[in-house]
């Protein structure tokens, strides 16, 4: 479930846990979704801010997520934060 997943993520970044093989398999999974329109904003925010404060580079994930976010009409949905926080990320 995409909020699991956020949380999670958030959550080891935060705690500054690097788990590598965790972050792997979270990207992954991410990937392999058809789409990424469960995700919330906020969700999207968290978890891309998660991957980069932990450092854990998945390029395909980022991919995926930025390919989601430009094929969006608007990023209205967006708050100013959670904008704040994906660019940083990436």
């Amino acid at each position: 479930k995409p909020q699991e997943l956020s949380n999670m993520t958030w959550a080891f970044a935060k705690a500054e846990s690097s788990h590598p093989g965790m972050f792997g398999k979270v990207a992954d999974h991410i990937t392999a979704l058809d789409h990424l329109g469960a995700f919330k904003p906020q969700e999207l925010s968290n978890m891309t801010w998660a991957f980069a404060k932990a450092e854990s580079s998945h390029p395909r994930m980022f991919g995926k997520v930025a390919d989601h976010i430009t094929a969006l009409d608007h990023l209205g949905a967006f708050n100013s934060q959670a904008l704040s926080n994906m660019t940083w990320a990436f």
